[in-house]
């Protein structure tokens, strides 16, 4: 069932706003949450299992567990979206230059975002944050322009179905310029397939941020990411199985809260549903 029909029943949509919201709402209210310090040591309170005190017991160096999730809730959202904006304010204007005026400019920037897709966007990613180093403004750029080709061929192909519509042959021929065709005629056609790219677009981001917090190029200790929590945990996996396994938990539930909103918007957005309606109201009136 499609979001337009079933509104807030969809259940893909409770589910995915529900986690959306809590994690906003531990991104903004994480000091008041927890009156540990995330990143100060106690090594003498080490790997202790979950308890009243620390719901999600302590890691190798006597820090709450718990404290340092939450605060990884920070890095993860900010990376995703952050890095999605890029990906959209460059990838979006040049597929719709390719596609709605073809020709050299759609060869050059085709020719580009092949070779761009013929590496995997999170080894491109990989290539960037090496080259300019650790921390939120390296991954938000790499990860941007990792994924950049993607909203150039979404907008590409948008643009160059609505350019052979009629209204927009009849708005060139009553003199309308090619800014405003764009302005007026393309752009509302590929804000809603963007849209749903970008709510996908955010939860890939997510999951690529902690992959490469893992990998030690991405939030660099002792500053909490979800990847780094995760790669810790691993090292004592059989003394402290909660360590990798609850940020994980969080990794996987945000990933999928993103990823069930793109799903909904996408359904909302589909071109057949309009046609469908439009067809409906014609029929009953």
């Amino acid at each position: 069932m499609s979001a337009r029909r079933g509104g807030r029943r969809d259940p893909g949509l409770r589910v995915g706003m529900a986690i959306l919201a809590f994690l906003l709402f531990t991104t903004v209210f994480v000091p008041l949450l927890t009156p540990y310090d995330p990143v100060a040591q106690n090594v003498s309170n080490s790997l202790k299992p979950p308890s009243l005190s620390h719901w999600f017991g302590t890691d190798e160096f006597g820090r709450d567990v718990l404290t340092r999730v939450l605060y990884g809730t920070r890095p993860a959202l900010l990376v995703g979206v952050l890095s999605v904006v890029v990906s959209a304010v460059v990838g979006v204007p040049l597929g719709m230059l390719a596609g709605f005026f073809g020709g050299l400019p759609d060869r050059l920037i085709s020719g580009w975002v092949d070779v761009m897709l013929s590496f995997p966007a999170l080894l491109m990613a990989l290539l960037i944050v090496t080259l300019l180093g650790a921390g939120v403004p390296s991954l938000v750029l790499a990860l941007g322009i990792a994924h950049v080709p993607i909203f150039v061929r979404l907008a590409r192909s948008s643009a160059l179905l609505v350019r052979e519509h009629d209204y927009v042959a009849a708005s060139r021929t009553f003199g309308a310029s090619h800014a405003h065709v764009i302005r007026v005629h393309v752009l509302p056609n590929v804000l809603g397939p963007v849209v749903v790219m970008a709510s996908l677009g955010i939860a890939g981001a997510i999951r690529e941020e902690a992959a490469l917090s893992f990998l030690g190029l991405g939030i660099q200790p002792p500053a909490p990411s979800w990847g780094n929590l995760i790669r810790e945990g691993v090292a004592v996996i059989f003394d402290a199985p909660w360590l990798a396994v609850i940020p994980g938990i969080y990794l996987t539930a945000s990933v999928l809260a993103f990823n069930l909103l793109g799903d909904v918007a996408r359904d909302a957005l589909d071109p057949r549903d309009i046609v469908d309606t439009a067809t409906q109201k014609r029929t009953t009136q």
